[in-house]
């Protein structure tokens, strides 16, 4: 019996396993991790100077010009004591004005958007689009242009270095109503409007009832984008105010970083100062961001 012999294909020499052409990564694989590069060096760009202030403010005045950059230090207590001690606390009132403003004001600000954008939203009346327009046009103008004919407007009303000076023209937010208004036309189905109508709901109870519940994770990111936008907030304080008692966190710091200039002691202060001003906003955040998470889970088991 004769057995036939089946001759193996000798390997190429271009194909030899464990060769680097093997081993390459595809293209599409190398093109994928250029936007992961990209995130990670914007991070790293916008956490940089968050870990200077964090390790700055730990640091003593000897210690935060003669030890490494991103060396701890071991003076955030006593630099914590001495910013208290300061003009009898006055970073603490400042810290207590800028809550007031952004809290309040944020608060307004969020329901006054909730009422305009579910409005903007619900009904169909002559001048809808005009309104809605001009609103977006008051979006994607600087408030640089407007803090000088605000003042002018306040001072006529007798409103400046006053806390409702900075606490009116903080009220009426173009971004929030325009997020209301996209928000309620997808959470609020005019279908329910209309059975509200017909159970003999008035339009404000079916606003506050029905439309409102539905509406708050948008509200809650309106909030959150006024709060922060009021906290951060320099140029309108800095134009409105001019008693130091009154003014927010970041113009009571500026004023203190000025008087720094002449007194090097003074920069661990604005140093502490702006890493625990930081703080509320951090919390803040945590804050909402559990709230989006539970809303979220409540709105799909409900469906």
């Amino acid at each position: 019996m004769s057995s036939l012999a089946v001759p193996q294909a000798e390997p190429r020499a271009d194909s030899t396993p464990g060769t680097a052409q093997d081993r390459r990564p595809p293209l599409r694989r190398r093109i994928a991790l250029v936007p992961t590069v990209t995130l990670l060096l914007g991070a790293l760009y916008c956490l940089l100077p968050v870990a200077w202030v964090v390790v700055a403010a730990t640091k003593s005045g000897r210690e935060l010009f003669s030890t490494f950059t991103f060396l701890p230090g071991t003076g955030f207590a006593d630099n914590v004591r001495d910013l208290t001690a300061y003009r009898d606390g006055v970073y603490w009132q400042w810290m207590a004005n800028s809550a007031l403003y952004a809290g309040l004001g944020a608060l307004l600000s969020t329901c006054v958007s909730a009422v305009s954008g579910y409005a903007l939203s619900a009904y169909r009346f002559r001048g809808r689009e005009t309104i809605f327009n001009v609103l977006l046009a008051g979006v994607l103008m600087p408030p640089v242009s407007l803090a000088v004919p605000q003042y002018l407007l306040l001072a006529k009303a007798d409103l400046t270095d006053s806390y409702l000076s900075v606490l009116l023209p903080q009220i009426l937010f173009p971004y929030g109503v325009y997020l209301a208004r996209i928000y309620a036309a997808a959470a609020v189905p005019a279908d329910v409007i209309e059975a509200g109508r017909m159970d003999g709901a008035s339009e404000w109870r079916i606003f506050t009832r029905i439309a409102l519940p539905m509406m708050i994770p948008g509200m809650v990111t309106v909030f959150l984008f006024q709060f922060v936008a009021i906290w951060n907030n320099f140029l309108l304080p800095y134009i409105m105010l001019g008693d130091d008692e009154k003014f927010p966190i970041t113009l009571g710091l500026f004023t203190l970083l000025e008087q720094g200039a002449n007194t090097p002691a003074l920069y661990t202060l604005v140093i502490t100062g702006a890493f625990l001003a930081v703080l509320p906003l951090v919390a803040l955040f945590l804050v909402i961001q559990r709230f989006w998470s539970l809303d979220l889970l409540s709105g799909a088991v409900k469906s």
